[in-house]
């Protein structure tokens, strides 16, 4: 059953400690709507990153359970990039070259333009270099 179109939300400077009061503050539901959904995300990230006591936990596992269930039904995810896309994405963005990216990765002119081409992998060395250089996890590279 749909509820009425949710209204913003204004929350403390403090979150309260016990779970009565949290749900007083934003009633864990389902989420139908985008305005329910940005509410409750806000409570999250209030909630994230702080020290939590057990009832602070368990409403916070319940309002991420209800974000998971509405992301996927109502989110596009967004699509798996090749990790050499990335790499060429990256380098387009930060105005590089083959030739800077033999230098980044120590290797000679040639290889670099191999790896760019896909005829040849990058090494772990080289995930962790480009890694460095482009403030990225190394799973973008892997794939």
């Amino acid at each position: 059953m749909k509820t009425t179109k949710s209204k913003p939300l204004s929350l403390p400077a403090e979150l309260p400690a016990r779970y009565a009061e949290l749900v007083a503050l934003h009633m864990p539901r389902p989420i139908h709507d985008r305005v329910a959904y940005d509410n409750t995300v806000e409570v999250i990230d209030a909630l994230a990153g702080h020290k939590l006591n057990a009832d602070q936990e368990d409403y916070l596992e319940l309002l991420s359970q209800l974000v998971e269930t509405y992301e996927a039904a109502h989110l596009t995810p967004y699509p798996k990039v090749k990790g050499i896309d990335a790499l060429k994405f990256l380098m387009s963005e930060n105005q590089l070259t083959g030739d800077d990216l033999a230098k980044l990765l120590s290797v000679d002119r040639s290889t670099a333009y191999k790896i760019l081409k896909g005829t040849r992998n990058l090494t772990t060395e080289h995930i962790r270099s480009l890694c460095d250089r482009f403030s990225v996890g190394p799973e973008l590279f892997i794939a």
